[in-house]
């Protein structure tokens, strides 16, 4: 594993056995003002209290998380299977990036620990699972509050037997993890990318295109949600729909300074009702609607143009929204920009009328590019006197101004199960469980010389949520309005 910043000790409360020396771990913030003095050092051991929770209830994907891991045992029979969460990542010299586990490790467990491993040893009926987790702060070696990662400075995290009561698992001390599995030969998996000391730890053992196939696996074993996965996705809209909303009340405030302002506004309502924003929010005024993925948010807001914010709550589960509305600034639609919202719009609601069971996944996708194609033809920016509809889509001609692809599958990543195998996600058919975004757009760049004057600078997309059901589809994310009249008389009420 990667360096780790506490020290090789027990939980046992009461120290060391008798005989064995503990390391004294060295803090990054007490050296500032000096050594520790042996009676500071006495009072910290110590007076404090026994603060073990007792009867805590299991998290509520732990039942979900274990037939997930039923699953991922009968593809491998035989093998020792292990999935990180990841470690720390050094933002700026002593100060870390807040720390976001990897989701094929929360999918598995439930758990949001850095640091922490599950390992699944084969036996002989599938695997024995276990999870590997940081124990609580050793307070009798000074862990607790010399170290940077001790409890004092980031706050108290559940012993190993609570965590055992939370996650349904065996609970065993992660600083062994590397030495324990390195010990035995036995044919193992790991999934890459997210440790790399346990990586080189496990080298010998590993084989990359076997790691691959495991990452593939877990990626795929995302497509279809359970009830569970599907009651997150609809908090994480509901949520987005609030901050969508105080976004509109706030857009005089944007005005007088910047998109910046937009940003902020979304972050607040995602923090107060989730874990977090799933992905960089893009606030992208006027012009900056044309760039997809505008994340620097440093622009002005204008009344007169159009304002294209793509976002998205996480929950505290790590479920993300992914939600777009393109709004008049000043509440009202020129009619050029109506004209093209209106199009976009027509795509989307082609787009989501395509996504039902049994359906190919690519169809909300074609049927959406369809309509773009006839509105450009229509209005003369493909020229209509040498391509028809069925050629330019053959030559792909629309994507000129549509750019990018119509939606992608929905979970934990903003872009889920991106890993999974072509056949089972891109070319496969719709299944009830999955869900996915539909978000058609057209991007008019503020230099393209091949459209009129007036269209440049001018972006507009529409993106929603959209679970699969027996019989059709719905759309999480509808109590956002989508249709123009209706997105300036919801405008309108917030702002009059």
């Amino acid at each position: 594993m990667t360096e780790d910043r506490s020290p090789a000790v027990s939980e046992n409360p009461e120290g060391s056995a008798e005989g064995e020396e503990e390391e004294k771990p060295k803090s990054r913030k007490n050296g500032v003002y000096g050594g520790v003095s042996d009676e500071l050092e006495a009072s910290m051991r110590s007076g404090w209290a026994d603060t073990e929770l007792h009867g805590l209830e299991p998290v509520a994907q732990a039942p979900y998380a274990a037939e997930r891991r039923a699953r991922l045992s009968a593809a491998f029979p035989g093998e020792r299977l292990v999935v990180p969460a990841g470690n720390l990542r050094t933002r700026a010299n002593d100060t870390e990036y807040a720390f976001r586990a990897a989701s094929e490790y929360v999918h598995l467990t439930g758990n949001q620990t850095e640091d922490a491993v599950l390992v699944g040893e084969p036996v002989e009926d599938g695997h024995a699972f276990a999870l590997y987790l940081l124990p609580r702060s050793n307070r009798e070696n000074g862990e607790f509050w010399l170290s940077g990662q001790g409890e004092l400075w980031v706050g108290r995290r559940h012993s190993l037997t609570e965590s055992e009561q939370l996650y349904g698992l065996p609970v065993r001390d992660v600083r062994t993890v590397a030495e324990e599995l390195a010990a035995t030969t036995v044919p193992t998996r790991l999934v890459r990318g997210y440790d790399a000391g346990l990586e080189a730890a496990l080298a010998e053992q590993l084989d990359a295109e076997k790691d691959e196939e495991l990452k593939v696996f877990l990626s795929g074993l995302r497509l279809v949600k359970d009830e569970w996965e599907i009651g997150e996705l609809r908090a994480a809209c509901d949520a987005t729909v609030l901050g969508f909303t105080d976004v509109v009340r706030e857009l005089d405030r944007a005005v007088a300074t910047s998109e910046r302002w937009i940003e902020g506004t979304f972050w607040r309502r995602a923090r107060v009702e989730g874990n977090d924003v799933g992905y960089g929010s893009i606030a992208a005024a006027g012009p900056h609607a044309t760039t997809l993925h505008w994340v620097r948010n440093d622009g002005d807001v204008r009344p007169g143009e159009l304002l294209l914010l793509d976002a998205g709550v996480e929950t505290h589960t790590l479920y993300t929204a992914d939600v777009t509305r393109t709004l008049p600034i000043n509440g009202r639609f020129t009619p050029l920009q109506r004209k093209i919202y209106q199009a976009v719009y027509d795509a989307q609601e082609a787009g989501i009328a395509a996504v039902k069971p049994g359906n190919q996944y690519l169809d909300f996708h074609k049927a959406a590019q369809r309509v773009l194609a006839a509105r450009l033809l229509e209005w003369g920016l493909i020229d209509n006197s040498v391509y028809d509809l069925e050629k330019v889509l053959e030559l792909g001609l629309q994507r000129r101004w549509t750019l990018h692809g119509t939606g992608h599958m929905l979970g934990l990543d903003v872009h889920d199960c991106a890993h999974a195998r072509r056949e089972d996600y891109v070319d496969a058919v719709l299944e009830p469980g999955m869900v996915l975004t539909v978000e058609p757009g057209l991007y008019f760049q503020a230099d393209d010389l091949t459209v009129p004057e007036e269209y440049r600078g001018i972006g507009v997309r529409i993106e929603d949520d959209i679970l699969v059901t027996a019989d059709g589809h719905e759309n999480l994310s509808a109590a956002l309005p989508r249709e123009a009249d209706e997105v300036e008389a919801w405008m309108a009420s917030l702002t009059s």
